[in-house]
């Protein structure tokens, strides 16, 4: 059973930051490719960052100098560090997994999440 969990998430002020985990179980990990993804109240879900197993990444524009992901395969754990946070990256953040590409798509993605909320304060 493939399990995802994440950790991190919390209140922070204007400019914070905080750093996100996502600790995976039931999969061969380094064989899978790691997304962050975003849902804010009232909006569709949309894709933060992903990585592959060599540490390839991808960033959404909005958070391309802010947001860095990282992984580490012997922990079976990827991580998302987010500086300069802005009110509007508040919402439930959610890790997920998919053995294929490194995709934006959220539906190529087979596994995720109960996700973590980050809320940033003005």
């Amino acid at each position: 059973q493939v399990k995802l969990v994440e950790s991190g998430g919390g209140l922070v002020q204007t400019g914070g930051s905080l750093r996100l985990s996502c600790a995976a179980s039931g999969l061969t990990f380094n064989s899978y490719v790691m997304g962050w993804f975003r849902q804010a109240p009232g909006k569709e879900r949309e894709f933060v960052a992903a990585i592959r197993r060599n540490a390839a990444t991808q960033y959404a524009d909005s958070g391309k100098g802010r947001f860095t992901a990282s992984r580490d395969n012997a922990k079976n754990s990827v991580y998302l560090e987010m500086n300069s946070l802005q009110p509007e990256d508040t919402a439930v953040y959610y890790c997920a997994a998919n053995a294929a590409i490194l995709s934006t798509n959220q539906y190529v993605y087979d596994y995720w999440g109960q996700g973590t909320q980050v809320t940033v304060s003005s």
